[in-house]
């Protein structure tokens, strides 16, 4: 990507990306787990996960969640029961919002 089209993350979207990424390097190592079985596992190489664990925010959503779902690594909710009852109060929420969104208008000042 050109350095004038570089994407820039909010502090918060960093700070996460990187507490994942250690939770990661963290239970992996208490598991003994190489990094090597671990990339294997997730069907990476070496230095994907590498980037995953310093918390490199252009890693994939899917692999860092799968890395979690290895490892037992709990995001959201501690199960599947509780994951699913979440999506549903989504779901719930979602469909008594309005199926599209338009932006505001501009209040335009004629006043001259």
């Amino acid at each position: 990507m050109p350095a004038s089209k570089k994407r820039s993350y909010a502090r918060y979207t960093i700070a996460a990306v990187e507490l994942l990424g250690a939770l990661v390097r963290v239970e992996r190592k208490a598991r003994r787990i190489t990094t090597l079985d671990m990339a294997d596992r997730l069907g990476i190489d070496r230095g994907t996960l590498k980037r995953l664990e310093e918390g490199d925010p252009k890693v994939e959503l899917g692999l860092a969640f799968e890395a979690c779902a290895i490892l037992d690594i709990p995001l959201f909710e501690e199960d599947t029961r509780g994951l699913n009852r979440r999506r549903h109060e989504a779901e719930r929420r979602d469909a008594l919002l309005p199926q599209r969104v338009r932006s505001k208008r501009p209040i335009v000042s004629d006043d001259f």
